[in-house]
């Protein structure tokens, strides 16, 4: 956990409200020439992170639904099989709720903007972040896609292995680099 330490205080420079705000030294040390975060500017800069990755998102949650979407009005839909199928609308419900989970932040954002819980705000978007990533994980367009061009084991090992991939990449590799930043401090 960062330490907070308070210092003297100075006027905001991250809005034109004029009062006072502490320090929070948050972060590896500073340089000597570097003033620590404030409280408020830290809560900015973190909301900032959070709309970049957000755009990120749903750039490409949106592609994968719109794709999804599509495929039911295609000649080969109704082709496909049971198992297939049920695939398809798992993936498509599943998708919806990535979908909503990555675009909630914009919601909450301008019901709550004004309040003064931004702090609230970056926690929710967030959790709500991490939950669309898990929610697209476990989508099934990769199974469903592999099904119709390979045989069926060969789709669900494939599929397999990037699902065991994905996990890596987006889960026990920051937990990894977490846990080793939290023995440093």
């Amino acid at each position: 956990m960062p330490t907070m330490t308070m210092t003297d205080p100075y006027t905001c420079p991250s809005c034109s409200c004029g009062q006072n705000a502490r320090t929070v030294a948050v972060g590896p040390p500073q340089l000597e020439d570097e003033r620590p975060e404030t409280a408020r500017e830290r809560v900015n800069r973190k909301w900032n992170e959070v709309l970049q990755e957000t755009r990120v998102a749903q750039t490409g949650i949106s592609i994968l639904f719109g794709f999804l979407l599509s495929v039911a009005f295609t000649s080969l839909f109704g082709e496909l099989a049971g198992l297939d199928r049920g695939i398809y609308v798992v993936t498509v419900v599943l998708a919806a709720l990535a979908t909503a989970s990555l675009i909630a932040p914009v919601s909450l954002h301008r019901f709550l903007s004004g309040l003064r819980v931004k702090d609230e705000l970056v926690d929710a978007a967030a959790r709500l972040m991490v939950c669309g990533m898990v929610l697209l994980t476990i989508c099934g367009t990769l199974l469903l896609i592999l099904r119709t061009a390979v045989p069926s084991l060969l789709a669900e090992v494939l599929v397999g292995g990037v699902m065991v991939w994905f996990g890596l990449c987006w889960y026990v590799l920051p937990w990894m680099i977490r846990r080793r930043a939290g023995r440093r401090r």
